[in-house]
């Protein structure tokens, strides 16, 4: 059993999750777009989604799920993402699709966060991932050198923008063993608009592909 067809195992699972009559938080990815394509088969049961990023959005509409703009809310019930790496303690690194600005800002108003993964993605120490950053371009001097000073590898991501039309530096060369530390830590550099540490905010219920089924943790 490929990686895909374990991404598409956890992505239906979520639907266990779905309450009727909501509005579903979705992020972005792989993983995701088959948690959309499962999504689409209750839409008539939910009232739609607030979406991600730009890419999820279209497919979200192409599947004929109407999408709320995120301006207009202060919670959510639930939201569905991915993550490139998540430790034991539900800890994460996300934005390897360049969403993190806009993932962090759901994770941080839904009542539960699901996160879907394939069993590689479990790992003992946050960082053998490169961990993304969204910064603004003027601070790029400034955040490489911050970078190395913490015994980062800073690298910018060549001809990407995030859809909040800024760069993003993805640092290699980190075992992050205090997650919430270092996402406090970065986050308070001037420029950086986030750091995609999901540890303050965690995962509520991780759901792990895997070929004999689905792997369920809860806090």
């Amino acid at each position: 059993m490929n990686l895909n067809e374990l991404k598409k195992k956890a992505a239906w699972a979520a639907l266990d999750y779905i309450h009727p009559g909501t509005i579903i938080g979705v992020g972005t990815g792989t993983t995701i777009f088959y948690f959309i394509e499962a999504l689409s088969t209750i839409k008539n049961l939910i009232y739609g989604a607030v979406s991600s990023s730009n890419s999820s959005t279209v497919l979200l509409k192409k599947k004929g799920i109407e999408v709320f703009n995120l301006k207009n809310f202060s919670s959510l019930n639930i939201y569905v993402d991915s993550a490139d790496e998540i430790n034991s303690r539900m800890q994460m690194i996300k934005g390897g699709g360049g969403a993190l600005t806009r993932e962090k800002i759901i994770a941080k108003i839904a009542k539960k966060f699901i996160c879907i993964i394939d069993k590689t993605k479990k790992v003992d120490v946050l960082g053998k991932f490169p961990l993304p950053v969204e910064i603004i371009p003027m601070a790029f001097s400034y955040f490489l050198q911050e970078m190395v000073k913490i015994g980062g590898i800073p690298k910018y991501r060549k001809n990407f923008i995030t859809d909040n039309g800024n760069i993003i530096i993805d640092v290699y060369n980190l075992s992050i063993k205090d997650p919430i530390s270092m996402e406090k830590k970065i986050n308070s550099l001037p420029g950086v608009v986030t750091v995609g540490l999901f540890a303050s905010r965690s995962a509520d219920i991780i759901l792990i592909g895997k070929k004999n089924g689905i792997q369920t943790i809860k806090k």
